[in-house]
């Protein structure tokens, strides 16, 4: 049983992301857990102790919230009816990035996924602050999904990867339970800069091509000035419609991409990104 966390602000944004997740998980038994958080700006406990009227717009605005939460879980289950799902809806007076820490602790969520909000003006800025904020400190997978995505399971997966980590079974899991389930083709990409790789980089290719022995995968190895132009390129050329990055502090893509890539986003992502956090006891 897997437990599938989905954010909603009511969006259509939001409800994109929602039916990209019923899509992958199609064939999978598992729970979605729909979560509305609200903290009006204007509650302050000083005031509400003084102002009933506080009091009365909070319940009033968690009504509301209460049947928008409703009709999200029913249009849930009309429009993607599967025997093999379950929904419960979670409203919580509390910042977003709080609640979903605590509910990925207290369900065990195997995955998050949620939309992004889109240019807000400045180019770079792709992904909204919660996104960001998510991508970067989750502690289970996260799926961004852009909001101009058409929400279809992927056929053609990238990981792009310089076999700096050691591999453990959560990450290479977490991506072959999405790859098996939607029969996608799963590409690692390797850039490289006129180096070869050295025994212990070798040693990893070589560990992960055994743990993927059950999944279509291919290697690709190219050389480029710029890796994000090398993704950026092979993502149009190959029809990719998923991206995977593994956040592990051990290796290259902690600087060149979770800083300047979620943070600036480098990459103007037209497809939903999974990110794979590094996991306790990671050896170097």
């Amino acid at each position: 049983m897997k437990h599938i966390l989905l954010p909603t602000d009511f969006s259509e944004n939001a409800w994109n992301a929602i039916s990209y997740a019923a899509q992958v998980f199609k064939n999978d038994v598992c729970t979605f857990h729909l979560l509305h958080t609200y903290t009006p700006v204007i509650y302050q406990t000083e005031f509400v102790m003084m102002n009933t009227s506080q009091l009365e717009l909070s319940d009033i605005i968690r009504e509301t919230a209460e049947k928008n939460l409703e009709k999200v879980k029913q249009k849930l289950l009309n429009t993607f009816p599967n025997k093999n799902h379950e929904v419960t809806s979670i409203l919580a007076f509390n910042t977003l990035i709080n609640e979903i820490k605590e509910q990925v602790e207290k369900l065990n969520i195997n995955y998050i996924v949620m939309g992004t909000k889109g240019a807000t003006g400045a180019s770079e800025i792709v992904f909204g602050t919660n996104t960001v904020h998510t991508l970067n400190n989750a502690k289970c997978p996260l799926i961004a999904v852009p909001e101009n995505f058409k929400a279809n399971p992927p056929k053609s997966v990238l990981f792009p990867s310089d076999y700096g980590v050691d591999f453990k079974d959560q990450h290479v899991s977490t991506i072959t339970d999405i790859v098996n389930s939607n029969k996608s083709m799963l590409n690692i990409l390797h850039v490289s800069f006129g180096y070869e790789l050295s025994y212990k980089n070798l040693r990893r290719k070589n560990m992960l091509e055994t743990m993927l022995s059950d999944t279509n995968f291919k290697f690709h190895d190219h050389r480029d000035e710029s890796l994000e132009n090398a993704i950026n390129v092979f993502i149009k050329k190959n029809g990719i419609d998923l991206l995977v990055l593994i956040n592990n502090k051990k290796s290259f893509f902690e600087n060149l991409f979770f800083r300047p890539f979620v943070n600036k986003i480098g990459l103007h992502l037209e497809i939903p990104l999974l990110v794979i956090p590094s996991f306790k006891n990671q050896s170097s």
